[in-house]
């Protein structure tokens, strides 16, 4: 094992335990859909999650929390209240907040609701799947509801130059960017990480990036000195529990919804040691940094 595969190992082991130690509680303002999915995840990686969407009560809910998920996968006009008043409150009081553009570039309402949001508030990490990053973060990219476009898919042969892009985002917002895909790539102003976890299998069932995203606010909230680390620990985390589940799902000849039972089963029993030894990240520092 390299010394840079090493370090991500180390840092996976104790950003997971940080997260177990710390069960913070991530408050989430996400779809319905998949909002029991989200809190399920939440719980089997060892958070405490919390999913108020009440505009007359988010201030004071994300007031006692760690951390803030907001997902932009069933917007409304509450719902659009309700993240603004959240997120400006974690903003005053410190508490680090992700958002999760689901959708953006389909409507006008998504697109405006998401970039408002980037204006007005600051967020620790953002994540989507490739084509939602691009057309948040550059007005281009192919959105077919919440899948990314083929046209947009992250590969070997193009993610140095598609992080160089997202690094200028990253460093605009002073966030980190996850883009999501076959290839994930965890992204901030001086480096970048190529996850290769996951499992096909997750974009056959609703809710797979809520779940991501949830954890990856988890992880932030718990790990708030070093966001980066986290959100690596977190894609990649969730890409090994996707890889178990699919092991799983096949070996008893299951489908769709065995395949979700399996990935919360394998968040839940997984120990964070057995979940870095089976990393596939790659680091790499942009030039002039």
């Amino acid at each position: 094992m390299t010394k840079e595969a090493v370090f991500l190992a180390t840092a996976a082991v104790e950003t997971l335990r940080n997260l177990r130690r710390a069960a913070p509680l991530t408050h989430c303002i996400t779809n319905y859909v998949t909002a029991n999915d989200c809190a399920n995840v939440l719980l089997a990686f060892g958070a405490s999650p919390i999913m108020a969407d009440a505009p007359e009560e988010v201030e004071e809910i994300v007031a006692l929390s760690t951390g803030l998920v907001v997902n932009l996968g069933t917007l409304n006009r509450s719902t659009v209240d309700a993240t603004f008043a959240a997120a400006r409150r974690a903003n005053e009081l410190g508490i680090p907040a992700v958002l999760d553009p689901v959708g953006v570039g389909a409507s006008r309402l998504r697109t405006e609701t998401a970039r408002r949001l980037l204006d007005e508030i600051r967020f620790a990490a953002i994540r989507g799947n490739v084509s939602e990053i691009a057309a948040l973060a550059f007005g281009t990219g192919s959105v077919r509801g919440v899948d990314a476009a083929v046209s947009d898919a992250v590969a070997e042969s193009n993610r140095r130059a598609v992080a160089e892009r997202l690094r200028e985002f990253a460093a605009a917002f002073r966030t980190t960017v996850v883009a999501s895909g076959a290839l994930d790539l965890v992204v901030d102003a001086e480096r970048f990480a190529t996850v290769r976890n996951g499992s096909a299998w997750a974009a056959r069932i609703t809710g797979a990036g809520c779940m991501s995203t949830a954890v990856l606010g988890a992880c932030v909230a718990a790990n708030r000195e070093r966001v980066w680390e986290a959100a690596v620990a977190a894609t990649a985390a969730f890409g090994v529990c996707g890889e178990i589940a699919e092991r799983r799902t096949v070996e008893r000849g299951g489908g769709t919804a065995t395949f979700r039972t399996e990935l919360i089963d394998a968040a839940s029993t997984a120990e964070p040691e057995r979940l870095a030894e089976l990393l596939r990240v790659e680091a790499e520092v942009f030039g002039g940094v």
